[in-house]
């Protein structure tokens, strides 16, 4: 295996890359920038060119050839991004007005790549959505200016070609792949009405009827669109700010399927809460999305919005296919421990649980097989360092960043589809020179007067394990309906028979129930004739009960309070005073 793929690192101690599996030795064909101010990097999408800021200059250099190309003097760019097939660098810098209160000079710049020469300046006010959408084969590019998306052809940015105007566009996504591009935009609901998500076929903007597909909802603040990698479908999570049922304090999500060809679907999502995380594999056809309050549950769904595989329940909020779609990753990061979950999709078997903790990033590498976890400031200002994984669970190499410097960001140099031939899956973990990074299990907390006793499973939630949603050959016509029904007997079994042996704990053979137990729980057949005196027998029944139940406390090690002491204290008196009023019946 050679060092194919190395990682940039940028941090406080400037900028250098570092290459791939098997060496993980610092790169020879990056010179390493020691400035302390590099504020942005960017590769372009098939690797082979890499732009950085400085605070002095932007320069673009040929990871390949080890060859700076070009160095342009924009020492404030906070934002690059490199054109699909490496025609176009563009660069945004914060927008600032002049000091009589006049329009400021543009701000965000689009660099021919061939020549040096800025092809075209624009004012783009805000960071959020500042880089211009190009289609893949770069024939398309466009921006959304003042509730229309501009359309500019082949990289001529002097002429507007086409104009899709919608009253309060927000947000628009081109499809990827080739021609036609596709459009999906989005345009927030007002006054009552819905907002809804369009898809058109570019150049037919000629109003709704020329959509090639229309979903509107009422529950949206804000929406994140993701096509698929065919450009088949998109996935629409639906985001409001405020739950109004005051259920989550995340808002409320929900997740809406719309095809190209005019479908459209609201997916079901089996359990309540938010919807952390959605990706599509990259062969199109499935989907995973990750939801439900803690533990969350992950499902695949295929494009009718059938569950396909459910992975149960647990502690996760992400979901990371890899390159070539065989792998996925459902992980915890962030709030949780780092827990990962590396699963065969082809057979969705479990092939290993690292856990990488306080990670605040995690990248695929191109070829599949590996993986890079990092924490990083300022998300996290301690502990900063990288890990690189193979999926087996293997820690390859380890990196900590000494305790005065801070790492702010590191990635794989990208690759083209293709490049990386999809190998077998294994189960096995590889060989690795470092020790296992699996850590010890965090001990719940125990009372010391609980420390020596056996340990009771106390949990607050029944985890659901995972199960296959597909229906069987020869099975019913809905399977997974009586799956779920499996499952609720075997859940309702498990219970019963729980407490069927909590009972048996309580009435062991060595605790012999005491007299007044017996009493307590003999039906009252006989009664004094006089309600005074039945009324004192019933109380004084009801005190004995609280005094067993506190002494079952005290053996199973809770502290009592005083006055809990000196009930059962009192036990011996009560005793006697109800024998001598069922005497003298």
């Amino acid at each position: 295996m050679s060092c194919l793929f190395p990682l940039a690192v940028r941090g406080s101690k400037g900028l250098y890359m570092v290459n791939g599996p098997p060496s993980f030795t610092e790169s020879a064909a990056f010179q390493r920038d020691s400035g302390k101010n590099c504020k942005v990097v960017a590769f372009s999408k098939d690797g082979s060119l890499f732009a950085w800021c400085n605070g002095e200059k932007v320069n673009v250099v040929n990871v390949t050839r080890a060859e700076l190309l070009h160095s342009f003097d924009l020492p404030k760019t906070v934002c690059l991004e490199f054109s699909p097939k490496n025609n176009v660098l563009a660069t945004w810098q914060a927008y600032a007005t002049a000091k009589d209160g006049t329009a400021g000079v543009p701000n965000l710049q689009l660099h021919d790549l061939r020549t040096g020469k800025c092809l075209k300046s624009f004012i783009q006010k805000k960071m959020q959505n500042w880089c211009p959408c190009w289609a893949d084969d770069e024939s398309i590019c466009a921006r959304n200016v003042n509730n229309e998306v501009q359309f500019f052809e082949n990289n001529n940015f002097n002429t507007i070609a086409n104009k899709l105007h919608l009253q309060k566009v927000s947000d628009f996504v081109l499809s990827p792949g080739a021609q036609p591009t596709k459009v999906a935009v989005y345009v927030p609901g007002s006054k009552g009405a819905p907002s809804f998500v369009r898809l058109y076929q570019y150049p037919n903007f000629g109003g709704p009827q020329s959509a090639l597909a229309n979903k509107s909802f009422f529950k949206a603040d804000k929406v994140t669109m993701l096509w698929n990698k065919k450009a088949t479908a998109v996935l629409v999570v639906a985001s409001t700010e405020v739950d109004k049922s005051g259920a989550s304090y995340y808002g409320e999500q929900t997740l809406h399927y719309v095809a190209a060809s005019g479908e459209s679907a609201v997916v079901q999502l089996p359990k309540n809460g938010p919807i952390y995380d959605v990706a599509w594999s990259p062969n199109s056809v499935e989907f995973c999305a990750v939801y439900g309050f803690m533990p969350a549950k992950a499902t695949v769904f295929n494009l009718k919005c059938d569950p396909v595989f459910d992975f149960g329940t647990g502690p996760r909020n992400a979901a990371y296919y890899s390159p070539h779609g065989h792998i996925l990753v459902l992980a915890g990061f962030g709030n949780l421990r780092g827990q990962m979950e590396v699963w065969d999709v082809k057979n969705y078997k479990l092939i290993s649980k690292p856990v990488a903790s306080d990670s605040t990033y995690f990248a695929w590498c191109p070829d599949g097989e590996h993986i890079v976890t990092a924490t990083c400031a300022p998300r996290l200002r301690v502990g900063n360092g990288y890990k690189i994984w193979h999926y087996t669970g293997s820690v390859l190499h380890s990196y900590e960043v000494p305790s005065d410097e801070e790492m702010w960001q590191v990635f794989w140099q990208p690759f083209l589809d293709g490049v990386f031939p999809e190998r077998a899956v294994k189960y096995q973990a590889v060989p690795s020179e470092l020790p296992s990074a699996e850590p010890r299990p965090a001990q719940a907390y125990r009372p010391p007067a609980l420390r020596n006793k056996p340990v009771t499973s106390s949990k607050l939630h029944e985890d659901e394990p995972p199960q296959n949603m597909k229906p069987q050959l020869g099975g019913s016509d809905k399977p997974p309906s009586k799956t779920a029904l499996k499952n609720q007997r075997k859940h309702e079994a498990k219970k019963a028979a729980k407490q069927e042996a909590k009972a048996d704990a309580n009435q062991g053979p060595a605790q012999v129930k005491t007299a007044q137990n017996a009493l307590q729980n003999a039906v009252p057949a006989m009664t004094t004739g006089d309600p005074e005196v039945d009324k004192k027998i019933k109380n004084l029944k009801k005190k004995l009960k609280a005094i067993e139940q506190l002494k079952e406390q005290a053996a199973a090690g809770k502290q009592l309070e005083k006055n809990q002491v000196e009930k059962i204290q009192k036990e011996a008196a009560l005793l006697k005073e109800l024998e001598d009023l069922e005497l003298g019946v």
